[in-house]
């Protein structure tokens, strides 16, 4: 294609449906919208849209172009921010992904950064989606588990976080006191997926009936609201949730060993090594405040 602008545009028209739209996307006349598509269709010999009084509906083609120019414009601002992140100064978007219910102590670290980094612009991205560092999605990751492996990723160890198995106190009064021998007969509160990373969910996977795991939740956010309203027997932190009963003490399977990621293209910047170092601090000042929480 000799001109991306045109092939932009028309992914914009399919996008909003109308001129209007695409032009106030774009910054530019309704009349330039126009031109571009006219243009391109000629260049192509095919009709791309569709005219009617509501705006402009995409033909088949015109779908199959927008779906490629999304895709290729994704490419773009993913390779704009990774070029963007390569500077020298502390500036600019910083994007870092986490679990949900990492949220509660980044969010703090993360705003003393930026309040240090004023023009910073921060993002945490909370899911357990793996975001790819390799296309600019993030500059930093904070995953659990194994060591990473994907390639042309920089993987440092950040902190261990013990769990233990714990049961809130209406849930004592209704079902009784649990004893690691009569577990059996208890409920408990497990994950959506089966195949979840985390090791001491492994482990409930392997040790608990499927039919004795009653409540399932998507993420540990959730499973921390339900431990707490008593639906079942579930896993927490070790000392993070003072009022929850202890069933089982942490045990070194259950250990979740959390990890710095970042991409071989960015690690060296200033702006991924400024934060790096400023989480490293914070994990050392946790390590040192709460239980369940050392360092590798």
């Amino acid at each position: 294609m000799k001109d991306w602008d045109e092939i932009r545009t028309a992914y914009h028209v399919a996008r909003a449906g109308t001129v209007s739209g695409a032009a106030d996307a774009l910054g530019i006349h309704h009349a330039t919208v126009i031109r571009h598509i006219d243009t391109l269709e000629q260049r192509l010999s095919v009709k791309l849209f569709q005219r009617h009084a509501r705006g402009y509906t995409p033909t088949e083609a015109g779908a199959d172009l927008a779906r490629i120019a999304q895709m290729t414009e994704d490419q773009f601002n993913q390779l704009e921010g990774r070029l963007k992140g390569q500077g020298d100064e502390v500036s600019g978007n910083l994007v870092v992904t986490a679990l949900p219910g990492f949220s509660a102590r980044l969010a703090p670290v993360l705003t003393d950064f930026q309040f240090r980094h004023p023009e910073l612009r921060v993002q945490l991205l909370t899911g357990a989606r793996l975001f790819r560092l390799e296309y600019g999605e993030a500059h930093i990751a904070i995953r659990a588990g194994t060591a990473p492996q994907e390639p042309d990723n920089v993987v440092q160890p950040f902190l261990d976080v013990a769990f233990g198995l714990y049961a809130a106190p209406c849930y004592v009064e209704r079902y009784g006191m649990p004893v690691e021998k009569t577990l059996d007969r208890h409920r408990f509160i497990g994950p959506k997926e089966t195949n979840s990373r985390a090791p001491f969910m492994r482990w409930l996977a392997q040790v608990v009936p499927s039919a004795d795991i009653s409540f399932r939740v998507s993420d540990d956010v959730a499973m921390q609201e339900a431990l707490l309203a008593g639906a079942g027997l579930g896993f927490a932190v070790h000392g993070a949730l003072p009022d929850l009963v202890e069933v089982l003490p942490p045990r070194p399977e259950w250990v979740s060993h959390l990890w710095l990621v970042t991409h071989v293209d960015l690690h060296r910047s200033s702006k991924v090594q400024a934060v790096l170092a400023h989480l490293k601090d914070a994990a050392r000042h946790w390590a040192q405040s709460e239980q369940g929480l050392t360092l590798p």
